[in-house]
């Protein structure tokens, strides 16, 4: 895995988590107006994924999600929308497990 920051649709900046096989597997779930806070919430991110509260959901259209809180935050979000709630569980597992190992944002 690891962490690219760049800039989303809007010119303000993001980070995306990426697996291997180049999926995205996780997102800030906020664009910041700086390409360093970007690089900054990135590296928050993987020194707590291991410590933050990972919740699943169901979204509007029936799919499921997961969404990562710390502090009462929510510091990620998934990358995609899973057919079921186990699928959404074992992705959450894996960022929750690996995101702390991930290469971080150049």
């Amino acid at each position: 895995m690891r962490f690219e920051v760049k800039a989303d649709k809007g010119d303000d900046y993001s980070w995306w988590l990426v697996s291997g096989n180049g999926q995205t597997v996780a997102w800030a779930g906020e664009s910041f107006a700086s390409k360093s806070n970007a690089q900054r919430a990135a590296e928050s991110f993987k020194a707590g994924a291991a410590a933050a509260e990972f919740e699943v959901y169901e979204d509007n259209g029936g799919n499921w999600r997961w969404r990562a809180h710390r502090g009462g935050n929510v510091v990620a979000t998934a990358g995609e929308a899973f057919a079921s709630k186990s699928n959404a569980q074992r992705a959450a597992d894996n960022v929750r497990d690996n995101a702390g190992g991930a290469d971080s944002a150049a």
